[in-house]
C-alpha cells in the first residue's frame, strides 16, 4: 500500500515539491496532503535518525518488524475499551471530532520502504499523541504538538508549521502560545521518552495516567482564565 504509492524524485523535483507544498501550505494549512508532502522532502536525514533510533530499541523493532498501521480495521477495537484507558482516550479524541483513522494520506516521497514506513508511522501515531498530551485540534493545539513532534524527531516541516501557524495567531493567541504553551510543549518534548520507539497499540487497554507516567508524558496545561 505505501509502495504503491510511492514517486521518486530527482534532486530538483524535490526541490520543486517542497517549495510548492512549502508555499500553499502557508496559504491553507489545512491541506493536509501539502504538509505531508512538505515533511517528505525536507525530511530524509530526520526519517532517517528516527529509523536508527527505532532499531535500536526493542519496542521499536517490532514496530519496525510488524509494521502495523494506524487504521480503522486494527485500532476500532479501541471503542469498546474501558473509560480509564488509553484506547479509549484516543477513541474518545477521535469520535467527538468525526474523525477517521483511515484519513491520512499515503507516503509518496520517501527513497525506501523503511523510510516510508517510518514517514506513514509518525503521520499515523499523531493523534495518539493528540490523546497522550491532551492538546485539541485548534491553532494553538496543533501548533503545541508541531513543537514536541519537532522535540522527538527534528524534523524541518515541524518547525516550518510553528512559524507558519503563529503568523497566523490572533494578538491575544500569540500572548497565549508563548507564554503559555510553548514553553510547556519545549518540556514535554524533552522530557518524554522516544515516542516514534514506542507500539502504542499494544497499551491500548493500559490505564491513561499510568501510561503517561510511563513514557514521561506530562499533558497539556489548562488555560489561564
Amino acid at each position: 500500500m505505501i509502495e504503491g504509492a510511492r514517486v521518486r524524485l530527482n534532486g530538483w523535483q524535490q526541490v520543486a515539491v517542497a517549495v510548492g507544498s512549502a508555499v500553499g501550505a502557508l496559504l491553507d494549512p489545512r491541506r493536509a496532503d501539502l504538509i505531508a508532502a512538505l515533511g517528505e522532502t525536507t525530511g530524509r536525514p530526520a526519517f532517517e535518525s528516527v529509523l536508527q533510533r527505532m532499531k535500536r530499541s526493542p519496542e521499536g523493532r517490532a514496530v519496525l518488524l510488524e509494521r502495523p498501521r494506524v487504521i480503522y480495521e486494527n485500532v476500532g477495537h479501541a471503542w469498546d475499551l474501558p473509560p480509564n484507558t488509553f484506547g479509549a482516550a484516543y477513541a474518545s479524541f477521535m469520535g467527538s471530532r468525526n474523525f477517521s483513522p483511515d484519513d491520512r494520506p499515503p507516503v509518496r516521497f520517501m527513497d525506501t520502504d523503511e523510510l516510508a514506513y517510518v514517514a506513514m508511522r509518525a503521520r499515523e501515531v499523531h493523534d495518539f499523541w493528540h490523546a497522550l498530551f491532551g492538546l485539541p485540534t485548534n491553532l494553538i493545539g496543533e501548533s503545541a504538538l508541531k513543537v514536541i513532534e519537532f522535540q522527538q524527531m527534528y524534523l524541518p516541516m515541524c518547525f516550518l508549521s510553528v512559524i507558519g501557524g503563529s503568523a497566523r495567531f490572533s494578538e491575544k493567541q500569540r500572548k497565549l502560545f508563548f507564554q503559555h504553551y510553548f514553553p510547556w510543549a519545549i518540556r514535554a518534548g524533552m522530557q518524554s521518552t522516544d515516542l516514534m520507539c514506542v507500539y502504542y497499540e499494544r497499551h491500548f487497554h493500559e490505564d491513561l495516567e499510568d501510561v503517561r507516567k510511563k513514557w514521561g508524558i506530562v499533558p497539556a496545561p489548562a488555560a489561564p482564565m
